[in-house]
């Protein structure tokens, strides 16, 4: 079955509509949880993709979270070649940018820089690939039938890393998840159908482990990414260079499968939880620092995100992290110092900025050098609830809520602005999730002041 077209003339029209629509916040009249703001442009995007192309709209949001966290990145493209919140891509393997102008009869241009468009771009992708993987009328509305079309938009070859991308797709699904817009996204039962891919194995659960760290699972470049070596022998490791993917965990490995790349590292680590896959072993010369010299010398270690938007760079990945580079230091007997341990951007001759200015080096280097404490404490406020802030300071926006009474995990302690509460006063604040803190001085944590061990933000 094709995918019909529609009318350029009316396409045009509805997404400049929608663009032109201006998202104003009313918190008298807020929409209930799971339901976006009718005025937002984005989510009238994503309610008119989903409509056109009989796709299931929670997938694509879903989609579109695990690719960019619904992030347009101004229309720069990814690491590999994928463009806007959708990573509608074009190198030599994926062309779903291509296949998304054909489909609608966008320009490129439109598909790679307007939200509409490219949100639009990707549901006549994954129809098509429905369309063409048999996934029926009838079944269309069944969230569990797309596992292979999101599978084959991911562009991975490998059986296992192809599971990998789809399976974050529905590993969202399941638990929800928030969009930065503000629309939550409850999560449900899912039984994905996975077909030919049901017999591939998980990376990080069942497949090949990694021989150079147990921690991580092995999913090996393509040989036309890196150089065979014998290294520490041949050339001597004294660094770990830090980079951010410019992209997703499963995109990233399956980027450095792709012999076109002519990139990989050694390690990406997974933004949600840590999780770690190998691709280049450590004897060998991973092409990651656009460096040669440094190439010879260093690991490479990957993270999943984007530079600008701090919202990848989660507690869990700084510590599976840290712990990885800790074993390479007294593996190879490289300093603990940022003269050793240092970002892409600071290699000689870079063109690169990662891991950027969200990245937290004083946290990275404690956890490095062991401290890795995790502190906890309860919190204790004169009314219901104690507003959660995006960063160490009252001018800082509230992004959430703990309830008095509640248990919170202190990861590290930062320095901002004095406040006085149950607990005195201090200007010290709690950070207790990813971007989320709260002031010492309405949490019980048994210590006056910073907690032992528990690293400074």
């Amino acid at each position: 079955m094709r995918v019909r077209t529609f009318h350029r003339g009316r396409l045009l029209l509805a997404l400049t509509t929608a663009l032109a629509t201006v998202t104003v916040a009313s918190p008298a009249g807020a929409a209930p949880a799971g339901t976006p703001a009718p005025s937002d442009p984005l989510a009238a995007a994503f309610d008119t993709a989903a409509a056109r192309y009989d796709v299931p709209r929670d997938l694509l949001l879903a989609l579109g979270y695990a690719e960019s966290r619904l992030d347009m990145h101004v229309g720069t493209p990814s690491a590999a070649g994928g463009y806007g919140l959708m990573h509608l891509a074009s190198n030599p393997r994926v062309r779903t940018l291509d296949e998304a102008a054909t489909l609608t009869r966008l320009s490129p241009v439109a598909l790679r820089t307007e939200p509409a468009a490219n949100v639009l771009g990707a549901a006549a992708v994954l129809r098509s690939y429905a369309d063409q993987g048999g996934v029926t009328a009838a079944a269309r509305d069944d969230v569990n039938a797309w596992h292979a079309p999101v599978a084959r938009y991911g562009g991975a070859s490998d059986p296992s890393v192809a599971r990998l991308y789809a399976d974050t797709v529905y590993d969202l699904l399941r638990t929800g998840f928030t969009s930065v817009r503000g629309e939550a996204v409850p999560g449900r039962a899912v039984a994905p159908r996975r077909g030919d891919l049901e017999p591939a194995p998980v990376l990080g659960g069942i497949g090949t482990l990694s021989t150079d760290y147990g921690p991580a699972a092995w999913a090996p470049a393509s040989t036309s990414n890196y150089t065979v070596a014998s290294r520490p022998g041949s050339h001597p490791i004294n660094r770990v260079v830090i980079h951010m993917t410019q992209g997703s965990y499963a995109g990233s490995i399956s980027w450095f499968q792709n012999p076109a790349a002519k990139v990989s590292a050694h390690y990406t680590f997974r933004s949600s939880d840590g999780a770690v896959t190998q691709s280049v072993r450590e004897k060998d010369i991973a092409h990651h620092a656009g460096n040669w010299t440094y190439n010879t010398q260093s690991i490479g270690i990957e993270h999943e995100g984007y530079v600008d938007n701090p919202a990848w760079f989660t507690d869990a990945m700084y510590r599976a992290s840290a712990a990885l580079t800790r074993t390479l230091t007294t593996r190879y007997g490289i300093p603990r110092d940022r003269a050793h341990i240092i970002g892409h951007v600071e290699v000689p001759g870079a063109t690169h900025t990662d891991p950027g200015p969200n990245w937290n080096w004083t946290y990275y280097l404690q956890l490095v050098n062991g401290i890795t404490g995790i502190g906890s404490g309860t919190v204790n406020t004169e009314s219901a609830n104690l507003n959660v802030r995006s960063g160490p300071g009252s001018s800082y926006p509230v992004v959430g809520s703990v309830a008095d009474g509640a248990t919170v995990s202190v990861y590290c302690q930062a320095v901002g602005s004095t406040v006085t509460g149950p607990y005195g006063t201090t200007s010290i604040w709690n950070r207790i999730g990813t971007n989320r803190y709260v002031s010492d001085a309405y949490v019980s944590t048994g210590h006056d002041g910073y907690i032992p061990n528990v690293p400074r933000c």
